[in-house]
């Protein structure tokens, strides 16, 4: 390796990795999609520690989620993160409801990180990372890389494995609180525990990921296939008028 190659592979790892921080940001929602997480749920908790009002409270929490879906639509941006907040909610406020128990509010967004954690578990051990079925379309390489790039598939093993773990001592936590702690106790810590677990596995994947070799670009394969096949047959009808005209110049 001579002087001058080593500032071009600095480069490239310096390119690979705010890829990577762009795919990350995107398919977890950067901050706007922390805020839209948090908000609903510490929302219904301030109001229930004032008054003891369920009704008001998921009313409240409902309804800010929906004007969070409202301004994505006015900005004209993604709206995915907002309205898998909205159903969070709705399952929340719907679940409270029926049992009378403020603390069901939180129960169906406990189930979901329970069966999440476990998905990531399980599809690794099976061979098919989640992280890497959820980050495969965001950096373009699709499924490439199960068959094609095993250091990433390797990298998309450790990043599921952290997830699934983080997820699963969340429960831990949290649903041994559900049975002996009150709402509110319930209710701030979930609040608590919403950015921290999310933010050191989105640290963790980030780490894995800007080691692992660079992911590839499904997309512009075929975009290169299909341009070499139009050149091909181009340059095969050329061919083909040429000979023709030779034809008909010695006929």
């Amino acid at each position: 390796m001579t002087s001058l190659d080593k500032p071009t592979e600095d480069t490239s790892a310096d390119d690979a990795r705010a890829v990577t921080e762009a795919a990350l940001f995107e398919a977890f929602g950067g901050v706007r999609g922390m805020v839209e997480t948090v908000l609903p749920g510490l929302l219904f908790v301030t109001i229930y520690t004032l008054n003891k009002d369920l009704h008001m409270s998921a009313i409240a929490a409902l309804a800010v989620s929906l004007v969070l879906v409202v301004v994505r639509l006015a900005m004209r941006d993604t709206v995915k993160h907002a309205f898998s907040g909205v159903f969070g909610v709705a399952f929340g406020v719907v679940f409270a409801m029926m049992t009378g128990n403020a603390k069901d509010f939180y129960l169906p967004g406990m189930l979901y990180t329970l069966g999440l954690g476990l998905a990531y578990i399980v599809t690794t051990l099976c061979g098919v990372p989640l992280i890497g079925l959820m980050l495969g379309p965001v950096f373009k390489e699709n499924l490439s890389w199960r068959t094609r790039n095993p250091g990433r598939k390797k990298a998309y093993a450790k990043a599921s494995y952290a997830w699934g773990a983080i997820l699963l001592a969340k429960c831990a936590i949290l649903f041994p609180l559900y049975w002996w702690a009150d709402t509110t106790q319930l209710g701030w810590v979930l609040v608590a525990l919403k950015i921290p677990p999310f933010l050191l596995a989105v640290w963790l994947t980030w780490v894995f990921l800007a080691k692992a070799p660079a992911p590839i670009d499904v997309f512009a394969e075929m975009e290169a296939q299909e341009k070499a096949e139009e050149e091909r047959k181009a340059a095969l009808a050329a061919e083909r008028g040429e000979t023709a005209g030779s034809h008909r110049r010695e006929a």
